[in-house]
């Protein structure tokens, strides 16, 4: 018997998990709160960056100002005639300016690879080098520097970046052999961390005298001193194309949060996905790691902060991410240059040494919910 009442209509949903019911006026709101949220994160992130950027420049042996920082670049981007002596504005636009940019790059992608692989891997302890790009770029470099592979033809850049794709293809071959899982491909990673850390080792052992062994040691350990506009634009590229393959993929991050087979479930190709994920982020932490050295902790850290701020949602989770990462290693960065001046301090010293105390507040403060 009728009842006189007509059934309600079936929810739209998207592909993602964590939409809201079209017919749920209450969803709908807090979807819409949400998404003014990350807006206004987003804008006060921007604003936050760009400022970062400009006091980072001014800081150092040389007087420079704020004025002085906005007025080199306009005039290098055309807007104006630099009010600067030639050197002051050398130091702005070739010293300092791309290596205070090319941390922000840095931070950045390191934060955002620490994000994807985190929920790929569903392991909260992932991080950009658990796939072997660091020790693999870190055998590269030494070649290069040490036994001269490419007969003076290659860079150091270039001789980690081909290290890094190197040790990165092992890790797919291994977890392919396996088992394509997972956890074989962090077995995998530890394999191939494990393999290339100890050629590293053996090479400059063997074969570099102190002072070179000095000088490799001071790049693995992470180092922005050699920074060039060339790195910056390298970089940048490969991180903004990298951002967008993750942000195409952001529905499906937070799918592989229920694991492999919900993600299968909720219409996701898992094996596809996967491999592009690994990929794009190996790909990207081998362009930063060929023009930064490895500096650890921003990956880890990073993600878990801002997902305490913005919850676990990809889509707003990523983009804070990458900006929380770019203006914490551009602070870390002028900490490492200006704290034991004329001394430099290595970057991934200084990452280390604050994002261990970081990582416990971390984990103290989720203990609850683990």
């Amino acid at each position: 018997m009728s009842t006189g009442r007509t059934a309600a209509p079936d929810a739209v949903r998207s592909d993602g998990p964590g939409d809201v019911r079209l017919d749920d006026p209450g969803g709908v709101r807090r979807r819409l709160r949400d998404r003014l949220r990350t807006a206004l994160l987003t804008l006060a992130g921007l604003a936050v960056l760009f400022l970062s950027l400009a006091f980072a420049i001014t800081l150092g042996p040389a007087d420079i100002s704020v004025p002085d920082v906005w007025s080199a670049v306009a005039a290098h981007l055309g807007w104006g005639e630099a009010e600067l002596t030639p050197i002051r504005d050398g130091i702005v636009w070739n010293l300092r300016m791309p290596r205070t940019v090319l941390a922000a790059v840095c931070g950045a992608g390191l934060a955002v690879c620490g994000v994807v692989l985190q929920s790929l891997l569903r392991n909260p302890l992932a991080d950009p080098f658990v796939l072997g790009v660091s020790s693999g770029a870190s055998t590269g470099a030494v070649a290069v520097v040490v036994l001269g592979v490419g007969g003076g033809v290659l860079t150091v850049s270039a001789g980690a970046f081909i290290g890094a794709v190197l040790s990165f293809s092992l890790v797919l071959f291994l977890s392919h052999t396996l088992g394509d899982t997972a956890d074989r491909v962090i077995l995998s990673g530890v394999a191939a961390m494990q393999l290339f850390s100890a050629l590293t080792s053996f090479v400059v052992l063997t074969a570099a005298d102190a002072e070179t062994t000095r000088g490799v040691l001071f790049w693995l350990l992470g180092s922005l001193s050699g920074a060039a506009w060339t790195d910056v634009w390298m970089c940048a590229a490969v991180l903004f194309v990298a951002l967008a393959v993750c942000l195409l993929h952001a529905r499906a991050l937070d799918a592989f949060a229920f694991g492999q087979d919900a993600a299968a479930t909720l219409g996701v190709h898992v094996a596809r996905v996967r491999l592009i994920l690994l990929c794009t982020t190996a790909l990207l932490t081998a362009a930063l790691v060929s023009s930064a050295g490895a500096i650890g902790f921003v990956g880890l850290v990073l993600p878990h902060a801002a997902r305490a701020v913005v919850g676990a949602g990809h889509p707003r989770l990523l983009p804070v991410t990458a900006l929380a990462g770019a203006v914490f290693l551009i602070w870390v960065d002028t900490l490492a240059r200006t704290v034991l001046d004329p001394q430099e301090v290595p970057v991934g010293v200084v990452t280390s040494l604050i994002g261990v105390p970081a990582f416990v507040v971390v984990l103290y403060r989720t203990r609850k919910t683990t």
